[in-house]
Order: C-alpha cells, then sequence, then structure tokens
C-alpha cells in the first residue's frame, strides 16, 4: 500500500467542494465525480487521480456513496488530518520572491481577518498571478489551475496552507474557517 500523497489532499478537498455544490445545487450530477472531470478541475492527471481515490478508499479518508457510487470524503478524519499531521507529512515554508496567487493568510478566505507586520504575503508560483510574494510549495504542481476554476476549492487549499505555514494564532483561525468550510460537527 502507497502512503497518502499531497495531491491527494487536493483531490479530496475538490470532493469536498463539489459535495458543498451539490447540497447548495440540490442533487447529485455524477459526472462532476468522473476521473475526466476531476483531471479537468484540478489538472491532475487521469491515472493519477485514478491512484489516488485508489489510496484514499484504502486508508479511509473516502468511500463510495452506497447509492450513487461517487466517491465520498469522510470529513472528519480529513479534517483531523489536516489540524494534526498535515504541517508535519507535507511541510511548507516560505521561500524566494516570484509572482503567483495569494495563499494561507494573504487569500481571500483570510484576508482582513490576520494583521500581518509588512511582511512579504504567500504566495504559489503561478505565471497567471496578480500577487508578488514569497513561495510556498503547493500541495500539487497545479494548485493555480485548480484554484482559479473552483473558488471553494482555493479556500480549502489556502486554510490548509495556513495551518502548514502559520504560526499558532493563524493556524488556529484557519483550522476553525476549515471547520465551517468543510462542514465537520463534533
Amino acid at each position: 500500500m502507497d502512503g497518502i500523497k499531497s495531491q491527494d489532499l487536493g483531490l479530496l478537498l475538490k470532493l469536498v467542494s463539489l459535495r458543498q455544490q451539490e447540497a447548495t445545487g440540490g442533487g447529485v450530477d455524477t459526472s462532476a465525480y468522473t476521473v475526466r472531470n476531476l483531471e479537468l478541475e484540478t489538472g491532475i492527471g487521469k491515472s493519477q487521480v485514478s491512484n489516488s481515490l485508489r489510496r484514499c478508499f484504502e486508508v479511509g479518508l473516502a468511500k463510495k456513496d452506497r447509492n450513487s457510487g461517487v466517491p465520498r470524503v469522510n470529513t472528519k478524519s480529513l479534517f483531523e488530518f489536516i489540524v494534526y499531521g498535515a504541517k508535519y507529512v507535507f511541510p511548507a515554508k516560505p521561500g524566494q520572491l516570484v509572482r503567483g496567487i495569494s495563499t494561507a493568510f494573504a487569500a481571500p478566505v483570510l484576508e482582513n481577518r490576520v494583521f500581518s507586520a509588512g511582511e512579504l504575503f504567500p504566495v504559489w508560483p503561478d505565471a497567471r498571478g496578480k500577487n508578488k510574494g514569497l513561495e510556498v510549495v503547493p500541495l500539487f504542481k497545479t494548485v493555480g489551475h485548480a484554484a482559479h476554476r473552483d473558488p471553494e476549492l482555493y479556500a480549502l487549499l489556502a486554510l490548509v496552507d495556513a495551518i502548514r505555514i502559520g504560526s499558532p494564532r493563524e493556524a488556529n483561525l484557519a483550522k476553525d474557517l476549515l471547520k465551517k468550510h468543510m462542514e465537520v460537527s463534533e
């Protein structure tokens, strides 16, 4: 059995976003959950999406819905993994100055909630990015593509980064917001 990979986390967060869209739009469009569509939405290759789903099923972070057959995330377990393990398993720290997409406490989901002392903001490297900041290696190569296509996924990924690189205060705020976004109950 392969261990969980960082792109698996990105794919699981995409599934969380799809589930939320489903809940607000009313009904299941199973075509949104196909390997082909998940590839289109995340930029992760089809074979990697398949392998990722297999790994997530094996470790219990996802299972197939009994009625529709679509992959469903065990949100409570995923939340616990992100909060207690992500910064150790997928560590990140700001690097060199690059153009990119704001993440962590600089992303819209946390904007104006955490005040920085004039330091450069963390960004995912992206040629289409509108901000300059310190590079944070994203969970997967195509995170910029995925974030542009899905604002909720962007928020989820940015909150994960705030947990991965933030101070305890930032990480706690991100944890609380992530819990709300993922609709995790105690």
